[in-house]
């Protein structure tokens, strides 16, 4: 039988182009699975937006939360990014207290920790987080960070208010954090003040998660082309199109961000199976996104861009 399609409800995918990096669409897949039961590699997006939530009737299809995705990878329970989509996995997460996981920040750029406040597991006793991230240019740590924001006059309330058992860990660029037989590599992405990209390895599969960074004019980015090497999915920010990007008259140069051209020169280069279009603009409306997403496979059949809700079965 051939797969469906996840990007186009309802079509199918030619038996040559069919990949098990894919499965039915989130409806059919098991996510309210026991998390220890440890024999799934599946990836579920919470927020695909960049930049700064963008809700309404032109974002419904597509979402508007902005950056978090969480992985179930061998009765681990890994999220990378708390942007908007971190409010909403944590109301899905009431339901299965106690909860453990592990978080992991690309940098804190405000749309990749504005929903970390929101987070309600991390208000409750017994549940358990992880949270990692680097230190930043100026010398402080993803902890320092996330209690900044929580301080007055940005919010009510202290990050001392959640009840949570919060552990932090700093990373430099080349760590390899372990979890049991879960590996997890950090790699530099090109953004102003840095970011950090991560490749999620289990039983000889891989997921990249690459956003917030710029593609170079002049080469492809070979820390990157090493980091998602023979990667079952690379997600990647494919913010812009090629044409805004390069645009004389409001150029995105320096910006930090990408375009899914370059997103795709990546994937073949590294040799990726499923390219996952990713931090997609909050002025890109379903309808856009719609078009874009056509141009993208033609050009790599399969490759998809985020939805929020997708959910991509590994194995």
């Amino acid at each position: 039988m051939p797969e469906t399609d996840i990007a186009n409800p309802g079509s199918q995918l030619p038996e040559d182009q069919a990949s098990p990096a894919l499965e039915p669409g989130p409806e059919n897949l098991p996510h309210d699975a026991p998390i220890d039961s440890g024999d799934i590699f599946e990836v579920h997006f919470w927020g695909v937006r960049g930049s700064i939530p963008s809700p309404g009737p032109e974002t419904v299809r597509y979402g508007g939360n902005t950056s978090c995705v969480e992985m179930r990878v061998g009765g681990k329970r890994l999220i990378f990014d708390g942007g908007t989509g971190l409010r909403v996995l944590g109301k899905h997460l009431l339901s299965q207290m106690p909860i453990e996981a592990h978080i992991f920040f690309t940098h804190s750029h405000w749309d990749h920790i504005q929903g970390f406040p929101f987070f309600v597991p991390a208000f409750i006793p017994g549940n358990c987080f992880q949270i990692y991230g680097a230190i930043a240019a100026s010398g402080e740590t993803m902890k320092q960070r996330l209690t900044n924001q929580m301080l007055h006059p940005n919010f009510p309330v202290p990050i001392q208010i959640m009840k949570s058992d919060l552990k932090f860990v700093d990373l430099t660029v080349g760590d390899q954090v372990s979890l049991g037989d879960v590996t997890i590599e950090t790699g530099l992405l090109n953004h102003p003040n840095s970011a950090m990209g991560y490749r999620v390895s289990w039983k000889g599969h891989s997921v990249v998660y690459a956003t917030d960074t710029e593609h170079y004019p002049d080469r492809v980015d070979e820390n990157l082309v090493h980091l998602a090497r023979d990667a079952d999915i690379l997600i990647y920010d494919a913010c812009y199109t090629d044409q805004e990007y390069n645009d004389p008259k409001s150029p995105k140069t320096g910006w930090g961000h990408s375009t899914w051209q370059a997103g795709l020169e990546v994937a073949k280069a590294a040799g990726v199976k499923r390219p996952v279009m990713f931090h997609h603009d909050p002025n890109h409306d379903d309808d856009f996104l719609d078009r874009v997403e056509s141009e993208v496979q033609a050009a790599f059949p399969m490759a998809i861009l985020a939805r929020e809700g997708m959910i991509l079965r590994v194995i």
